[in-house]
């Protein structure tokens, strides 16, 4: 039987594979109901911050709406005790065309088998210019 640790590990990686299919209740699956999301970006000094199952979901259902290509390209998991860390490469396409790619990371809080806490931090790079369109 795998420890907690390695337990954890495996669910950091489950959380990116939903991320990157795009399926909500496969990213919700993997947390707890009260959960707690701080985003990359925000007013506050904490980006903006969700509280809950059916506010986090909606969050990450807008961002891919709003970025269809959207994908986060893990380059390490790693998990100390009940705290993970979430190394990326995020890239995206927005509706104008510009396109975003940058590192970023999330910290985790892990309350028992699921994630209690997802904190986003990510590049602040000005966005890429839409990439030129293919000719035939």
């Amino acid at each position: 039987m795998p420890d907690q640790q390695s337990q954890r590990h495996q669910l950091l990686v489950k959380l990116f594979e939903a991320f990157n299919r795009h399926d909500s209740a496969g990213v919700m699956a993997c947390m707890t109901g009260d959960v707690v999301f701080d985003t990359a970006v925000g007013p506050e000094m904490f980006g903006c911050r969700i509280v809950g199952t059916a506010d986090v979901k909606a969050a990450f259902e807008k961002v891919w709406t709003d970025m269809p290509d959207v994908s986060w390209t893990c380059t390490q998991h790693n998990v100390f005790g009940d705290r993970g860390l979430s190394e990326w490469i995020f890239r995206g396409t927005a509706a104008n065309g510009t396109r975003i790619e940058a590192e970023g990371c999330d910290l985790f809080t892990f309350s028992g088998d699921k994630l209690s806490r997802k904190s986003a931090f990510r590049k602040d790079r000005p966005a890429l210019p839409a990439l030129a369109a293919k000719t035939a």
